[in-house]
């Protein structure tokens, strides 16, 4: 592979807004992919996929390049000249690289390697959560993890089938396949940017992880219901459910934030869904009026994400101990409050994209046990771990109300 200077230039001042500005990754690569209009997909594809590999492994290639945050421009030059050695990449001639020592390169992998939270680049304190909630688990699923994610679509069912969506993307030469278990998603052979196409201009598809979709399933909604999404978001998993209701009966869809919502609503416009009625939480009335009236209510509680840090490896560097702390009061917090919105005979699903048990099963245990949990009887769950399914790590919990 042969390095394009403004390429690479791109990268590092990507990860120059990551690492010192504290920039959220995805959001900062939206806008350096936005920079030069010739850049093809393969261009595009480099800077995004480069950067996110610096991000998930920072603390093992800072180990190896010796160097410390903040990161100037030639400590982030020497984090790239790690990252072209361990994929057998020729470091251009150019002066940015004239300091780098790629001779030691390799034998430090080797010997940093040994330890897991260097191997796994994680900070010390997530690895010590990890062994202390997952014990023996701890070593494969946070391996998973650094592996990367596949991009996966769900076929919306109101506008197309599986079948003539992966024909209209077959005739773009994007190869996918279907996966065992999951009904209407589409895995894509090959990473690429799908959001251009038509199919996805027509609202044929969302891009969204195959666990991810088994969170609506597990909810199991039927037309006619009035389903109650009380930490909708931007909506991934309120359209998943809109769309088997075949746009028969009422979604609620809930979120302290209303640019969120706003979002969820041009969505829906594209999907041809139009059962969805949004409302921002911004009291306590808001909740009071839904109290008993949901056939079947979704928290899908806010969480640490270490479930999907495949897809944002840069959480792993802003987490800390006290927020992960201030996170599992939140999902008690929204257990106690949002549950009172079942009616009697319906049911609730508590979700997290998280495998940590203390915000996962942990939390619907103690919920039982409080008196705002005493009407419920656990059903089921399903706990998914990316070392097992490949796919993003989640938690899905289904109670009934007596």
């Amino acid at each position: 592979m042969r390095l394009h200077r403004n390429l690479v230039f791109a990268a590092i001042d990507s990860l120059h807004l990551i690492f010192n500005e504290q920039k959220q990754a995805d959001k900062v690569l939206r806008n350096t992919l936005k920079r030069d209009k010739r850049w093809g997909s393969r261009d595009r594809g480099f800077i995004a996929e480069t950067t996110y590999d610096i991000v998930r492994w920072k603390r093992l290639y800072a180990e190896i390049a010796e160097v410390k945050e903040p990161f100037d421009r030639g400590n982030l030059f020497r984090m790239f000249t790690v990252w072209c050695t361990l994929n057998g990449i020729k470091i251009p001639d150019w002066p940015q690289f004239e300091d780098t020592p790629t001779r030691r390169i390799k034998g430090r992998f080797d010997e940093l390697s040994k330890t897991r939270k260097l191997r796994e680049s994680i900070p010390d304190w997530l690895d010590e959560l990890g062994v202390k909630e997952l014990g023996k688990k701890w070593d494969k699923e946070i391996a998973a993890l650094n592996k990367q994610a596949d991009v996966v679509l769900r076929v919306n069912t109101i506008k197309a089938t599986v079948q003539e969506v992966q024909n209209e993307l077959s005739d773009l030469e994007i190869a996918t396949e279907t996966i065992k278990g999951y009904p209407q998603a589409l895995k894509l052979k090959e990473r690429t940017n799908v959001f251009t196409s038509d199919a996805f201009k027509k609202g044929f598809f969302e891009v969204q992880d195959a666990s991810s979709q088994k969170v609506a399933k597990m909810l199991d909604p039927k037309p006619g219901m009035r389903i109650i999404d009380a930490c909708a978001g931007a909506g991934g998993k309120t359209l998943h459910i809109a769309s088997l209701m075949e746009n028969k009966g009422q979604v609620v869809a809930m979120d302290i934030y209303d640019n969120k919502l706003t979002e969820l609503k041009r969505r829906a416009r594209r999907n041809g869904i139009h059962n969805i009625e949004t409302r921002v939480i911004d009291s306590p009335k808001v909740i009071k009026k839904l109290v008993g009236k949901g056939d079947k209510v979704l928290i899908d509680a806010p969480c640490t994400g270490l479930g999907v840090l495949r897809r944002n490896p840069d959480t792993k560097w802003k987490m800390s101990p006290d927020f992960i702390e201030e996170i599992k009061q939140t999902q008690i917090e929204l257990l106690n409050s949002y549950s009172r919105m079942v009616k009697p005979g319906g049911e609730l699903v508590y979700a997290t994209c998280s495998i940590l048990p203390s915000e996962n099963e942990n939390q619907i245990k103690a919920f039982l046990k409080r008196d705002e949990g005493k009407d419920f009887t656990f059903v089921r769950e399903e706990k998914i771990l990316p070392s097992q399914s490949g796919f993003d790590g989640f938690y899905i919990g289904l109670l009934k109300k007596n």
